[in-house]
């Protein structure tokens, strides 16, 4: 790595099923991720639905803050990311309920009563957002607190919220919400206006690498001292693509955990009939970048069907061994639509794809090992799909795709993938939420020089970490 300082910095990084704070320390030949905290997240269910139990999550970061400045007194900055489209609505400073998940079912009515103002078409040319039925406009939709609060802030801006006293929305997380008009980069007034929504809701819009304040009050007096906390790419897929150790410029990624996010990055939107036909969507990236990409559903389905399996046996099953053996049930193995709406939910997921398979008119696999050679194989070949309709709906000659995050570790499905893409899959790294987060606050510092811009913190990655190659096969 080439810089002309360094120091250690502190990432919040919370997903879908777990939370973690992470130390990174930046120095002249290397860059180094230490776990202090780790603690599980996911929803809760209440009597109006299912919501995110943020209150717990709050005190997690909280505790791992302050053990993360007991082992490194040296940290400058704390950056927080996480998932997209959910928020918290805050009355008078407090927060008014705990945030919902966006699995709850309540988003169907936000639906319908948007696309009855304003048809997806339409909503596709000023938002360039894919179809989800829980990005933020729809949630706003069907919320009938909306109306009662008078600011709603995004996860991690509600996390900085309590730690700073600060509101501010940051623009990788706020481009998801669907009221940010996909041309100009800010608040779509119009748009708010015609939903009905108050524009005193949304706080103004920052960079990632702006300072967004300082720990006050309890959140200082509990983590130890009044850190700094930095705006970096907040939807944790942003962090994730600053981590892409880019070999081409013709290259594909996948941000792979819960999620599969797969797409390219672009100087400008793409809002073509034919890019909404496909559900591309339009999302911002650090440094003013597009990320174009596909939603796929990814490890959700192998987690689900796990957990289900573990339930019966009452007992833990070890993927990695699964997995393996999963790598040799390769005769006719059925595939079945990975982003089937019906999949979406917590659940029974065997029973669910076995429903889909006999629906296909495929044979339901016997075995787990069978079972799970059909999930990652039709993981892979959405992803494959979405790969080459990125392509094409750009006009791209893509030649190599870069998994990071989890799902990088996971030779099967990376494997599947080259076959199915019929192109190499550099695989890593893992950590490339955390490491985005990372190198985004220590560019902000000054540590990698007054001009870094976003290839050398790309630069400064493939130095780094040397990823895995995947070659298709050209007999799978």
């Amino acid at each position: 790595m080439t810089h002309t300082a360094g120091g250690a910095v502190a990432a919040v990084d919370l997903g879908a099923t777990s939370g973690r704070v992470m130390i990174g320390r930046v120095s002249a030949g290397a860059l180094e991720l230490e776990q202090v905290a780790r603690f599980p997240n996911g929803p809760v269910q209440h009597n109006d639905g299912l919501h995110w139990d943020f209150t717990a999550l709050y005190e997690h970061i909280v505790a791992g803050l302050a053990e993360a400045l007991r082992r490194e007194p040296s940290i400058a900055s704390i950056g927080i990311d996480s998932w997209a489209v959910d928020y918290g609505l805050l009355r008078d400073g407090e927060m008014v309920t705990e945030p919902f998940h966006y699995r709850d079912d309540r988003t169907a009515v936000g639906v319908e009563r948007v696309h009855d103002e304003l048809p997806f078409a339409d909503l596709y040319r000023r938002n360039g957002l894919q179809f989800l039925p829980f990005n933020t406009l729809y949630q706003f939709a069907a919320d009938s607190k909306v109306a009662g609060a008078d600011r709603a802030l995004l996860i991690p801006d509600l996390v900085a919220y309590l730690l700073t006293g600060a509101q501010i929305a940051e623009r990788t997380n706020a481009s998801t919400t669907g009221l940010v008009n996909v041309r100009i980069g800010e608040w779509d007034a119009d748009l708010l206006e015609r939903l009905n929504i108050s524009a005193e809701l949304l706080p103004a819009l920052v960079e990632p690498g702006a300072s967004v304040g300082r720990l006050r009050g309890d959140a200082e007096e509990r983590v130890g001292a009044p850190l700094e906390v930095i705006a970096v790419g907040s939807h944790d897929t942003a962090s994730a693509i600053v981590a892409v150790p880019m070999t081409s410029p013709n290259a594909a990624y996948i941000s792979c955990g819960t999620w599969g996010l797969v797409g390219v990055e672009l100087d400008h939107p793409v809002i073509s009939d034919a890019a909404r036909a496909a559900n591309f969507t339009n999302e911002g990236g650090v440094d003013g970048r597009v990320r174009f990409l596909h939603n796929v559903t990814g490890l959700w389905l192998l987690s689900e069907a796990v957990r289900t399996w573990e339930q019966e046996d009452g007992s833990s099953i070890h993927l990695p061994e699964l997995l393996d053996a999963a790598s040799f049930a390769t005769t006719d193995v059925p595939t079945f639509d990975a982003n089937d709406p019906r999949l979406a939910a917590p659940g029974d997921m065997p029973s669910r794809i076995a429903e889909l398979l006999r629906e296909g008119g495929q044979t339901v696999p016997k075995t787990r090992e069978a079972f799970t050679r059909t999930i990652v194989e039709s993981i892979a070949k959405a992803f494959a799909d979405a790969v080459h309709t990125a392509a094409a709906l750009t006009e791209r000659a893509i030649d190599v795709v870069h998994v990071v995050g989890g799902g990088s570790l996971n030779r099967l499905l990376c494997q599947t993938t080259a076959d199915r893409a019929g192109m190499p899959v550099l695989a890593g790294p893992v950590e490339a939420t955390a490491i985005g987060n990372v190198l985004v606050q220590a560019r902000a510092h000054g540590w990698f020089g007054p001009d870094a811009t976003l290839e050398t913190l790309r630069a400064a990655i493939a130095s780094e970490f040397s990823p895995v190659r995947y070659e298709p096969r050209g007999d799978a």
